[in-house]
């Protein structure tokens, strides 16, 4: 039984895979997940902030939907649906040409008890670092559970923002720009809690709460 758009991915992958296109102009990141409604946990308009809103917001990334004609941010990733049980043969595509398509970290998540793709993904992808993110609680000893000797980085349940900020910190071991961006975004983080500590201690309590 064929699956056309899938075929026309795997192919894509692989051509791109050959192209030798230079590291700047490739995704250094690649977000891959099991599903589409995974998309809210792993990327942008959930409970809690996403991916998306680490890499864009925060980090000053951008996403890349053209690896012929990349953006004109240096930094960049892109995201994919790499189903492990129905499309398995995507999902092995995609994790094995990564590392030749320039990815220089992947984040995979997956809900469910069987939240196999981030796994999965960090066996074919190997000794690419991946970094698993659990959609849902139940996912986290699916996610978590790999054997010694099979590593897999993961993150709590949802939290798909703090995967971004681990993936740029892989990348801030070779681009001090990305470091320096990491930097900036933790000081604006204690400047928060130094202003909020002190207006509260300011203001009391009662004016505190009260406020608009």
């Amino acid at each position: 039984m064929t699956a056309p758009a899938v075929d026309d991915l795997i192919d894509r992958l692989h051509e791109e895979s050959t192209a030798d296109r230079p590291t700047e102009e490739t995704p250094d990141v690649g977000i891959v997940m099991g599903s589409d409604s995974d998309l809210e946990t792993m990327m942008t308009g959930g409970k809690r902030r996403g991916a998306y809103d680490a890499f864009v917001d925060e980090l000053g990334f951008t996403e890349q939907t053209d690896y012929e004609n990349p953006p004109e941010e240096r930094f960049t990733f892109e995201t994919y649906v790499t189903s492990a049980h129905r499309t398995p043969d995507l999902m092995t595509a995609y994790a094995e040409t990564a590392e030749d398509r320039g990815l220089e970290v992947i984040i995979a998540g997956a809900g469910g008890k069987s939240a196999d793709l981030p796994n999965m993904t960090a066996s074919i992808a190997y000794p690419l670092p991946v970094i698993g993110v659990p959609v849902q609680e139940k996912s986290v000893d699916s996610v978590i559970g790999m054997p010694t000797g099979a590593p897999l980085v993961a993150v709590d349940a949802g939290k798909s923002f703090n995967a971004a900020l681990s993936a740029a910190q892989i990348l801030a071991r070779q681009h001090d720009e990305v470091r320096e961006r990491l930097v900036s975004y933790h000081e604006g983080l204690r400047q928060g809690v130094g202003t909020v500590s002190r207006e509260l201690h300011d203001e009391g309590t009662p004016a505190f709460r009260t406020r608009e």
